[in-house]
């Protein structure tokens, strides 16, 4: 099983950076409230140059978003990389990037949704990160989950998450979250992580229930779900079937496509782009009940 470096819990007054990795800001509003949330918390929040800027649908171009990451990890100041939003990008700044050669010590990385490439990509050099609210969304959350976040990279315990347990015993293993629709476009490139003896934890939005199978039906024919140790389901925000059209519903979906694969699998857990997003460290140690429906971090990793 692939070990994973853990960055320094994070203390107030350590330095942070902001960076927009993937698509242009536009909820200004959420994205300052978030940054006060760091701020009160006794935290010294820094935002990358040309944040507010776009090349159409993207934050900037290229090389000036491949620059704010490069800034961010190199700074040996900086702890700590807050993403601003998601949406598209960050896989094409990742075309040309080396973690190592930009690399100082290990700091956290913190998002959710198209920064899942980011994540996994992180993963493959074995260090840890935190599948998370960007700045968009954390300022909503609820406060557990805001409390939940700063337990986690500040090195204190966080609570087993609960949902739906559709039995399959009880696995371990590392735990790889992210976004349906962005990990699925990672297979067969060489982002793709190793995940034989993972635990997957997958969760998406505005895809209908025909793409979903479609994307599950991938994974199904790639082989590695008759690899991985379990898998936990966040939200299926806004994936209802278009009106007036004959489909399954999303729900019935994971179960024709995931249910028979006799690993635990849990499903309906507070993370992903509803109003819960429950912070999960990617690259540590988890147990996965099946029968309970509980989704748990061994404490030894914090």
């Amino acid at each position: 099983m692939k070990s994973t470096i853990l960055p320094a819990p994070l203390k107030p007054g350590d330095l942070l950076r902001v960076i927009a990795p993937s698509g242009a800001l536009r909820e200004f509003d959420a994205f300052e409230r978030s940054i006060e949330i760091w701020r009160s918390r006794g935290y010294r929040v820094e935002i990358s140059p040309n944040i507010a800027q776009n090349w159409g649908y993207l934050a900037n171009k290229d090389e000036i978003r491949r620059h704010q990451l490069a800034a961010a990890w190199r700074d040996s100041d900086c702890r700590g990389i807050l993403c601003a939003r998601g949406g598209f990008g960050s896989t094409r700044i990742l075309e040309s990037w080396d973690w190592h050669s930009n690399s100082t010590d290990p700091k956290w990385l913190i998002g959710f949704s198209d920064i899942t490439a980011l994540l996994w990509s992180l993963y493959n050099e074995g260090i840890a990160s935190v599948h998370g609210p960007v700045l968009t969304t954390f300022a909503n959350e609820p406060d557990w989950s805001i409390t939940r976040l700063f337990n986690l990279v500040e090195g204190r315990l966080v609570e087993p998450l609960k949902g739906c347990g559709w039995g399959g015993g009880v696995g371990t293993g590392i735990l790889l979250p992210g976004n349906l629709t962005v990990a699925t476009h990672l297979l067969g490139t060489p982002l793709q992580p190793d995940l034989a003896d993972v635990i997957l934890a997958f969760e998406d939005v505005t895809e209908a229930p025909y793409r979903i199978d479609r994307m599950l039906t991938q994974w199904r024919l790639s082989g590695i779900l008759s690899q991985v140790r379990g898998i936990a389901l966040g939200g299926f925000t806004r994936c209802e079937p278009p009106a007036n059209v004959l489909s399954f519903s999303v729900e019935e979906v994971l179960r024709d496509r995931l249910g028979d694969l006799g690993i635990p699998i849990v499903s309906d857990l507070p993370f992903g782009h509803g109003e819960q997003n429950a912070a999960l460290p990617v690259g540590l140690k988890v147990i996965l009940d099946g029968d309970r429906g509980i989704l748990d971090v061994f404490q030894e990793n914090l």
